[in-house]
């Protein structure tokens, strides 16, 4: 198993956050939850913007993991308001086209004062045991 971003990896105002930004195992790669953070602060936006560089901050971790696009399987979308799935299905198919992956999306209160919070579990053969 090979843990990613354990060391330095910061919340919202610079919190030490207990846990790894993903988890590689057999093949697999865990992203945790990713908000739409950068450089520890919540970006400025609507859903678009903020769903946007949530999905991104994924890619950025699934890319330094060795994964690429193709390698996600399955999505877990949290929304603060049902009235964001519209416009949040808009970016995810900018992001994936024809070949999108299996996801979930629901309606939560997040731990974090932003609209949106996604996660991505990966695979690819390459890299299993």
């Amino acid at each position: 198993m090979k843990r990613y971003g354990v060391e330095g990896s910061a919340g919202t105002g610079g919190q030490a956050l207990p846990f790894a930004k993903a988890v590689a195992a057999d093949g697999w790669l865990y992203v945790s939850g990713q908000t739409p953070m950068v450089d520890g602060e919540i970006i400025d936006g609507g859903i678009v913007a903020q769903s946007t560089q949530a999905i991104e901050n994924c890619l950025d971790i699934m890319h330094e993991a060795g994964f690429g696009i193709e390698d996600i399987v399955h999505m877990k979308v949290f929304l603060t308001d049902a009235r964001y799935f519209q416009s949040f299905n808009r970016v995810f198919k900018k992001f994936f086209g024809a070949h999108p992956p299996a996801r979930i999306c629901c309606v939560a209160d997040l731990v974090v004062d932003c609209m949106v919070e996604v996660d991505i579990t990966c695979f690819n053969a390459k890299f299993k045991n």
